[in-house]
């Protein structure tokens, strides 16, 4: 065999190599959508309003989205989730090239502390903070530029939350 041959059956056997820790489906064990989670809306702790409606909506819709779990609507979730969000940030990121005192760009980060609880047993499945980050550039509207950046910090946030009961062993 010729060397480009080589290495034609080395990349190939490499490639094949990279898929073979994969998983289809849930990680956690479970067959898709056997339980179902039901989501309380969190405590808002901040001085920022707005924030329970948009982390609520925003982690159901993600629990829909990631399909590992039945979003429950009334009270009938095998696993109850609450949280508090007790912070809300924003951090410097960038100045004006001509003002070094003038921010150009803010990181938003908010932190919530989550509790997943199975009902059937009362055991505490997650229970620690999770924190949501995005970006924001300041525009001459300060306020609204963070109340448009919502559902996105509040995304990234549910994003967080269901990676963690998603990945879970109850």
């Amino acid at each position: 065999m010729r060397l480009w041959q080589w290495l034609l059956v080395g990349l190939m056997a490499l490639g094949a190599s990279g898929c073979a820790g994969y998983k289809l489906g849930p990680v956690n064990g479970l067959a898709a959508r056997e339980k179902s989670v039901q989501v309380i809306p969190f405590n808002n702790q901040t001085l920022e309003p707005r924030l329970t409606d948009a982390v609520t909506s925003q982690l159901r819709n993600e629990l829909q989205r990631d399909g590992t779990y039945q979003l429950a609507t009334r009270n009938d979730g095998d696993i109850i989730v609450t949280g508090t969000i007790s912070r809300y940030e924003r951090f410097e990121v960038s100045f004006s090239s001509g003002d070094i005192l003038t921010v150009r760009d803010y990181r938003l980060e908010l932190t919530a502390h989550v509790t997943a609880r199975d009902r059937s047993s009362g055991k505490v499945v997650l229970d620690q903070p999770v924190k949501g980050t995005t970006l924001i550039r300041v525009t001459t509207d300060l306020t609204s530029t963070e109340r448009q950046a919502l559902p996105l910090l509040a995304g990234d946030l549910a994003k967080n939350v269901t990676e963690l009961l998603a990945e879970g062993t109850w």
